[in-house]
């Protein structure tokens, strides 16, 4: 199941990335006003983290042939038995956890940085 693991967090990973490097390019676009920049990419990693959350409650009732870990994997390390798909299931909750709880810290400190910075009189402009 190690390699489960590790590929699975390959893939889960990946994702996440894509998904920060588009927050990212969003709150960028907001440079003018770092307080609404930093909400917006709270809000959107709280988005996140509600997504993966999601994923993590139904990971053990999808079937591992439908996801990109099962493709990644080796012939020879897909589940086949009923007691395989189990564990694959519940690995693949272990990652999505994983990723939602660092998503939901990141979110969480930006919307408190951005919170902070409203109430700290941060003006829009350069």
């Amino acid at each position: 199941m190690e390699t489960v693991r590790k590929v699975a967090m390959f893939c889960v990973g990946r994702a996440v990335m894509f998904g920060a490097l588009a927050i990212s390019l969003v709150m960028l676009s907001f440079a003018f006003d770092p307080a609404a920049a930093c909400k917006l990419g709270g809000v959107a990693g709280l988005l996140v983290a509600a997504i993966l959350l999601w994923f993590h409650q139904t990971a053990r009732s999808r079937p591992p042939a439908r996801t990109e870990t099962f493709l990644l994997l080796p012939e020879s390390e897909r589940p086949h038995n009923d007691h395989a798909r189990k564990a694959f299931g519940i690995v693949m909750e272990e990652v999505y956890l994983y990723y939602a709880t660092r998503a939901f810290t990141v979110g969480s400190g930006l919307l408190l940085a951005g919170i902070g910075l409203a109430f700290a009189g941060v003006q829009p402009g350069f």
